[in-house]
């Protein structure tokens, strides 16, 4: 099984709009669970990844893999590669494995119903990130638990961040996805929170997040010929987004720190810490503790298994710029180190 290792960050709570933003803060413990049942022994699991090109999903893949070696489980990853048919494909392939347990990593449930169904009837337990607007136990379809931060505390706190950047006058594209329940409730968030702030939404851009690679080059030139000096902030439900941006807005003469500027409301990729970083195209992202996440999918698939309920664990997010970044050494993923490696291990007798 391959393994892949993170540095950890640390960022502190930030005031915008006088509201103290939810983060991980420097020193802080592990909020989780403390207690439940000791590792079931020699499971085999698969992770039906919806796209490992999107950074947040391989990183919450990373962290089932991490957590999975410390365990004792043997973990087989399927990548949905983008699309519909990939995913469906997947999970076929999923059902032939027989596993003991299936995470579902990123995509919404509903999408594939009918497989989710069948995985329910063989009795096969299944846990989710991202996978409907439910957050924690019992989500719908037979789902044991959907980890997850706040999505709509992520989608305000970047709504806020905008707000606050452009001191009220704020035009705001917002770029989001209909192919996920999740996602048009974030931007709807996004959207309400802007408006009730006094910023105008310019537009909001429904463009599939599998194919940003090919339409946000030619978007992003056709917005800024539409809105111009308008166009003050750009802010979307996931830094996939902005992986293709740059480019346009460099042609078009754009400094890195210029208008307009980009937040994200999820997940908090290697890539956009790199960007934010640099000050080169995008300016914030509320990530998620991704690798922690990982540990939690695992650890509640152990009480699945075990019989016993689930934790209703919910991380919290923390406000990433280029000031936290500079104080938090060279880490390109939010990954708190509150201890909580050594928490789920000691629970699992490991």
């Amino acid at each position: 099984m391959q393994k892949r290792t993170f540095i950890g960050a640390l960022l502190a709570t930030t005031m915008i709009a006088g509201v103290a933003l939810p983060s991980f803060a420097q020193g802080a413990a592990f909020d989780g669970p403390t207690t439940g049942p000791k590792a079931a022994d020699a499971k085999t699991i698969v992770v039906l990844a919806a796209d490992l090109k999107n950074g947040g999903i391989l990183g919450v893949t990373t962290g089932v893999e991490e957590a999975a070696a410390k365990i004792g489980w043997t973990v087989r990853v399927l990548d949905g590669a983008g699309s519909v048919q990939g995913r469906t494909a997947a999970f076929g392939q999923a059902m032939a494995l027989m596993p003991d347990g299936i995470v579902i990593n990123g995509f919404d449930a509903v999408e594939q119903q009918a497989a989710i169904e069948g995985v329910a009837a063989a009795g096969i337990p299944m846990v989710s990130w991202h996978s409907g607007p439910k957050i924690g136990c019992d989500a719908p379809g037979g789902i044991f638990a959907n980890v997850s931060t706040d999505a709509m505390t992520v989608s305000e706190t970047a709504a806020k961040w905008a707000i606050e950047d452009g001191a009220g006058t704020v035009g705001a594209i917002i770029f989001t996805d209909s192919t996920y329940q999740i996602a048009i409730d974030k931007a709807d968030r996004i959207k309400k929170t802007i408006e009730d702030m006094g910023g105008t939404v310019l537009e909001y851009v429904d463009t599939p997040i599998a194919e940003t690679s090919t339409r946000m080059g030619p978007l992003t030139t056709s917005l800024l010929q539409k809105y111009g000096d308008k166009w003050t902030h750009s802010l979307a439900i996931n830094d996939l987004y902005f992986d293709f941006m740059g480019p346009a807005l460099a042609a078009a003469g754009i400094d890195g720190k210029g208008a307009p500027k980009a937040g994200s409301a999820g997940d908090g990729s290697e890539a956009a810490f790199q960007r934010i970083r640099s000050g080169q195209y995008q300016a914030i992202t509320v990530a998620e503790p991704l690798n922690l996440q990982g540990w939690q999918l695992v650890d509640e698939l152990n009480r699945a298994v075990s019989g016993e309920p689930c934790s209703g664990y919910v991380t919290a997010p923390a406000l990433v710029t280029e000031e936290g970044l500079k104080a938090s050494g060279d880490s390109n993923q939010f990954d708190p180190q509150n201890g909580y490696r050594e928490a789920y291990a000691a629970i699992w007798g490991k």
